[in-house]
């Protein structure tokens, strides 16, 4: 009986929804959004490309800063990622990129604008050209990465006959990538503002700053590829044919004097009387910022980063001991050349004697530098947020012995004079984490606003991808390998003479090893010398696994630098002599660096994950993995 009852109550319910149910299907949802609905409005189709923008992939960036220590610019000073200085050898998967739920989504989005016909064609051929920039970006992301990839540009719909082989794609050739990327940008160049106040969406200028980045790297990989030859796969697949480098560096210096000449973009100067502030302030100064082309603003999502609370200096942190996670190298801070254009370390003893050189302030052995090492690096001696900070190592006693501390600031007893602080607030302390272990804290990209070194308010600092400085360096470098000296140093001379470095280059001055060093100390912790060094084909020689000291050619593209190296300042505590109260350095190896750096020949591309693998038959892996 009770079932018989469920049986009819059931029917019931369903003759009653009968009438119910086709109202209800007329019914427009009130919490979904009709496709009708959205490609009809612009501020609806720009939130679908706002998701597309906040997805761009980046390997390093203020949200992943840990990975700016995995070669030779940084120590990581944090437990958990002492591993980077660790591992003999990078594994083939790093830094490996495959995402073509990306690219279909973005494949959508143009399929479905072009026929958006309730839109304003200028409103549509914008979002067009937008979405097309957002396709080069991610096929240069995955080609800089990963060799040539299967290039699909439509949305490829799964038919459920059991039979997934037309899905399935082989890879292109490398150039094949390089050329889509270069000429999907061209397509976009008529419908992108010429708008340098713009600097979170895709404009005129931010796809020609792309496109001579992507021409630069397929022409050096042309070139510098023959090098390494077994860094390479049948037809082309990795490795580009050397006689293709000279057309993608005309690409590359076409694109950058485009650029240079429209005058609408320009170096940062706003501070023409402090060169060192004048350019880390290039990085946090969002307002007028003539150099900035394309940025991830983290603010108009409504976020802000933690970098400035990981990164801040000990003695001033916000936030307790969340601080110093960073710190510089001093293989990066030596590279910084003098004001006479030499190369030199740091003068730390005397060449005749062996002496320590003393040093009446800590700031004097960095003087007379090129002035990004101070706008890049926070150096002893210096300030943050106007204050004072205290980066000093111990005290050098009369017989040579060091008094120092394990923990920051602490205090300790000298000879004839009791309870003295003995160590830096800001360290350098050996194996003390969230201080600084090499001497240095980062400059480039902290925030120096109050607040933004709290957890709960972070800073609003952009993380640059394209600015003008590298466009320039980019023009300097394709005119460099085209024969065209000359030109090359007017394009280098501008980024330098922002520097301080006031004595030209000539056109002789102009060698492989000037671009490379260039690149490093302009560009430095912006993204770049991962990538600069494989284009190049030299990751293999400088991180080439052997426990070399630090070099004393900083100015040489192929000096090897396997470990991190610091420079540690220590005060001279013997009273009555005129040395007394003055300060001397030495060079320190953190003890948490316990192996060299190793590239291998396999880590010039990553590897293609297992299962993208085992899923299409038609790929093949990449080269000596």
């Amino acid at each position: 009986m009770k079932k018989l009852c469920l049986i009819l109550l059931v029917v019931t319910a369903a003759l009653g929804c009968n009438k119910m149910q086709d109202d209800w299907l007329d019914k427009k949802p009130t919490d979904v959004l009709l496709n009708d609905q959205v490609w009809s409005d612009p501020k609806l189709v720009f939130s679908v490309l706002a998701d597309l923008y906040d997805r761009i992939p980046d390997y390093q960036q203020l949200e992943q800063f840990a990975n700016f220590a995995d070669f030779d610019e940084a120590f990581a000073s944090s437990y958990g990622d002492y591993h980077r200085h660790q591992n003999q050898t990078y594994d083939y998967t790093s830094g490996n990129y495959w995402d073509y739920g990306y690219i279909r989504d973005i494949n959508l989005f143009i399929q479905k604008c072009r026929l958006a016909d309730k839109l304003d064609s200028t409103d549509r051929n914008r979002f067009l050209a937008e979405a097309q920039f957002l396709r080069a970006n991610v096929y240069f992301e995955l080609v800089k990465r990963m060799g040539g990839v299967p290039l699909i540009l439509d949305t490829m719909h799964y038919n459920y006959s059991g039979d997934p082989t037309y899905l399935q794609h082989p890879r292109n050739k490398e150039s094949e990538i390089y050329d889509f990327v270069i000429s999907e940008l061209d397509s976009t160049l008529n419908f992108l503002p010429k708008d340098a106040g713009t600097k979170s969406r895709a404009t005129w200028g931010a796809a020609l700053a792309m496109k001579s980045r992507a021409a630069l790297y397929a022409g050096s990989i042309a070139r510098y590829g023959a090098t390494t030859p077994t860094v390479s796969l049948p037809g082309d697949v990795v490795g580009i044919p050397a006689g293709k480098a000279e057309s993608y560096y005309r690409i590359a210096l076409d694109a950058a004097q485009e650029l240079i000449n429209s005058h609408i973009y320009s170096l940062y100067l706003k501070n023409p009387d402090d060169l060192q502030k004048n350019f880390s302030q290039l990085f946090t100064d969002k307002s007028g910022n003539p150099e900035v082309i394309f940025a991830k603003d983290y603010l108009i999502r409504s976020r802000t980063t933690q970098f400035t609370v990981q990164n801040q200096p000990h003695s001033i942190t916000e936030e307790g001991s969340w601080s110093g996670f960073l710190n510089p190298s001093l293989n990066l801070a030596q590279s910084f050349e003098k004001l006479d254009n030499t190369f030199a370390p740091f003068a730390v003893k005397d060449p005749a004697t062996g002496d320590d050189i003393p040093y009446d302030d800590p700031q004097d052995i960095f003087s007379g530098r090129d002035a990004r090492l101070g706008g890049t690096v926070i150096l002893p001696g210096t300030q943050f947020r106007d204050q004072n900070l205290d980066i000093w190592a111990g005290y050098v006693l009369a017989n040579g012995s060091i008094v120092t501390g394990s923990t920051f600031g602490q205090k300790k007893d000298l000879p004839g004079k009791p309870n003295v602080q003995v160590v830096g607030f800001d360290g350098p302390i050996d194996q003390l984490e969230h201080g600084t272990q090499t001497g240095f804290y980062i400059r480039k990209f902290l925030d120096p606003s109050t607040g933004a070194g709290q957890i709960g308010t972070g800073s609003e600092v952009w993380w640059v991808r394209y600015r003008y400085g590298e466009v320039l360096l980019n023009a300097a470098e394709a005119a460099f390998e085209l024969g065209q000296k000359d030109q090359a140093a007017v394009y280098m001379n501008q980024v330098r003479a922002r520097a301080g470095l006031n004595v030209p280059l000539k056109a002789a001055d102009i060698t492989f090893d000037r671009v490379v060093h260039e690149r490093k100390v302009e560009l430095a912790f912006e993204g770049h010398e991962l990538y600069d060094m494989k284009r190049w084909r030299l990751a293999h020689k400088v991180w080439n696994g052997a426990s070399s000291d630090l070099t004393t050619l900083p100015g040489k593209a192929d000096a090897p630098s396997t470990r991190i190296f610091g420079l540690w300042p220590y005060k001279i505590y013997d009273p009555g002599h005129p040395d007394n109260g003055k300060w001397v350095f030495k060079k320190v190896m953190p003890s948490a660096v316990t192996n060299a750096h190793r590239f291998r020949l396999g880590n010039y591309y990553s590897r293609i994950p297992d299962d993208v693998m085992g899923n299409n038959p038609k790929l093949i892996q990449n080269p000596n993995q």
